[in-house]
Order: C-alpha cells, then sequence, then structure tokens
C-alpha cells in the first residue's frame, strides 16, 4: 500500500490521541463524576493524550530522521514542553478551579450549573502517556513504514 511520505507522522499522531482517550473512557465510565461519551474528548485524568500524541510523533521522528535531526529535536521539545504543561500548569489552573466551585457551592449562585472544571494531570498520568506514546510510535515506525 502507498503511503505519502508524511502518513506516519500523522498516523502516530491520531492514533495515540484516539488510543489515549478511549483509554481514559473505559479508565473513568464508571466514576460518579463520568460525562459519558464526552471522556471521549476531556482533557485530564489517566493517560494524557497530548503527551501520547506528542510522544507518538517524536518517536516515529526518532526512528524514521533519527535522533540526531532537527526534527527530533523540535519534537522532542515540544513533547517535554506539553508533559511539563500537563502536570505543571494545567494542573494548577485545575485544582484553583476546584477551589472556585467550592466557593460558588457555598454562594448566593449555588442553584447557577457549576463550571466544568479541566484539571491537568498527575506525574502518573504523564508517564502513562508517554509511555503509550512511545510504544505506539515505535509500531506505527516499524509497521507503516518498512
Amino acid at each position: 500500500m502507498w503511503l505519502p511520505e508524511v502518513s506516519a507522522y500523522f498516523i502516530a499522531a491520531g492514533l495515540a490521541f484516539a488510543i489515549a482517550q478511549a483509554v481514559k473512557y473505559l479508565l473513568n465510565r464508571r466514576a460518579r463524576d463520568s460525562s459519558g461519551w464526552r471522556q471521549l474528548y476531556m482533557s485530564g485524568r489517566m493517560p494524557s493524550g497530548h503527551t501520547a500524541t506528542m510522544a507518538a510523533l517524536a518517536t516515529v521522528v526518532a526512528v524514521r530522521d533519527g535522533i540526531d535531526s532537527g526534527l527530533f529535536a523540535v519534537t522532542a521539545v515540544i513533547a517535554l514542553i506539553t508533559a511539563y504543561d500537563a502536570m505543571m500548569s494545567r494542573r494548577s489552573a485545575g485544582e484553583q478551579g476546584l477551589a472556585l466551585r467550592k466557593l460558588l457551592e457555598k454562594s448566593i449562585f449555588a442553584k447557577d450549573p457549576m463550571p466544568y472544571v479541566a484539571l491537568g494531570h498527575k506525574p502518573l498520568e504523564v508517564v502513562a502517556g508517554a509511555v503509550l506514546g512511545i510504544l505506539i510510535g515505535f509500531g506505527v515506525a516499524f509497521l507503516i513504514t518498512q
């Protein structure tokens, strides 16, 4: 089957995100705060879909273009920024959102629908996303491009 040169990159990234979101849905579908099908595209929880996506992309680039390529440097840096942001910035903003929600529940606005709070990730969730992405990246690199 003929595939364009860049298709392995897109396939790895898309597959990693889809699988991470499916795993997230399966792991959280019974949670009492689960939102049903919304779990397929929500952020937060186990595993990190964003980290899986970037780890898969960086892995395919490493296999196809080499770890000494400029493209690998770019994707690896973006993958690290994505993981850091998920654990630090987005996690902090999510915790602040939870605190704000608790305050709102005790206020006169408690009868209004409470806002959705998007949590970031715990370190284990990011590591799980990275491992998943790396495995998918190697799979795509060796099965699709060879």
